[in-house]
């Protein structure tokens, strides 16, 4: 049987820019982060592999590529990291760009693989740190690159104005008031109890969901507010570029307005990069041992409403629901449990 022919996938942030990199840039940059910012880390997981290949079975890339060894999460380190770390960092541009690819294009930093792993390697850690040396070298996946961007420019992924986000605000404010008429989107209420913030993509594509949290809070009775400034988008794509100092200021930023605000705690949307990046990654870039205000994500949030009574499903979905398990809020964070809490209150037939 033939191989299926593969599609080249022509991405500037790849092709154009190892073409500005010299053999020198590369070492150097390689050598600063395998010494500097992952020495003791890296070394102990690099001993301790014994390449038992139990990791490539929790692989979704694995095992949809016909259990091809190349796609395993041992193979993807090997044919990147583990090659560095051989080679002193003298690679060239061509092994860069192959790095880039592997690590952003066949791995999703899920962290699955090590839930299989029997010694509890972090394999998304050593494919994250291929990221980071990428990153620092400019070699992005262009997408990747241009929100990476968004955010160092205008604090939010999506390029949005000031004006733009309050506009939006306004208006499903006033689409929440048809369907509850007291339904507020308290903007900038010092000493609220809850900012809530969202993911950038959801003043642009998603603002309807901007009015059903008006619902749901106007219905639960929470004293809550939104920030109309920098720092209510909660996402951090610079986190996933590799671009950790973007990140570590997006993430203060996204602090600094729950500060301003003087509110006791912040509950995030339902993404779990975002709030993977607001819990643990950006506060330890930030030197902060936890978060400097109590992060609270939209499953537990949603579970305590339910659990509490503050607010009441009187209508169920009756077609057969199942949910699958977000790597960032069960593995990352165990609210699997809660999640299925919800489920059932809301569900006829939970599967």
């Amino acid at each position: 049987m033939a191989e299926p022919a593969k599609r080249i996938v022509v991405d500037p942030g790849l092709d154009e820019t190892i073409k500005k990199l010299t053999l020198e840039r590369i070492e150097s940059t390689i050598n600063k982060v395998l010494t500097k910012e992952a020495a003791a880390r890296l070394k102990v997981y690099l001993q301790t592999c014994v390449h038992c290949g139990l990791c490539a079975e929790a692989c979704h890339y694995y095992l949809s590529h016909d259990k091809d060894p190349r796609f395993s999460p041992v193979g993807k380190v090997k044919q990147t990291l583990w090659e560095i770390v051989k080679r002193k960092g003298r690679v060239d541009g061509e092994f860069i760009k192959n790095c880039s690819r592997i690590a952003h294009t066949e791995c999703n930093v899920c962290r699955r693989c090590s839930m299989y792993c029997p010694f509890g390697i972090d394999m998304a850690y050593l494919l994250l740190l291929v990221r980071r040396i990428c990153a620092l070298l400019g070699v992005v996946p262009q997408y990747l690159q241009d929100t990476v961007n968004s955010h160092a420019v205008t604090m939010n992924q999506m390029w949005v104005k000031q004006d733009e986000w309050i506009d939006t605000l306004q208006w499903q404010e006033e689409e929440a008031q048809m369907e509850v008429k007291n339904a507020r989107i308290p903007l900038d209420k010092e000493g609220a109890e809850i900012m809530y913030s969202v993911i950038g993509p959801e003043p642009k594509f998603l603002a309807q969901l901007l009015g059903n949290i008006s619902i749901i809070m106007t219905v639960a009775g929470m004293d809550w507010t939104m920030p109309s400034f920098d720092g209510w988008d909660n996402s951090n794509m610079p986190m996933y570029s590799g671009d950790f100092e973007t990140m570590a200021r997006v993430e203060r930023k996204h602090f600094e307005a729950a500060f301003k605000l003087k509110v006791k705690k912040i509950v995030m949307g339902e993404c779990g990069h975002a709030f993977r990046g607001a819990v643990y990654d950006g506060p330890k870039w930030l030197a902060w041992k936890e978060p400097p205000v109590p992060v609270i994500h939209a499953v537990q949030f949603y579970y305590e409403l339910i659990r509490d009574g503050k607010i009441k499903i009187v209508k169920k979905f009756e077609r057969p629901i199942t949910v699958q398990d977000p790597c960032n809020i069960v593995r990352g964070r165990g609210l699997g449990e809660r999640l299925r809490y919800i489920m059932r209150a809301t569900c006829e037939d939970f599967r």
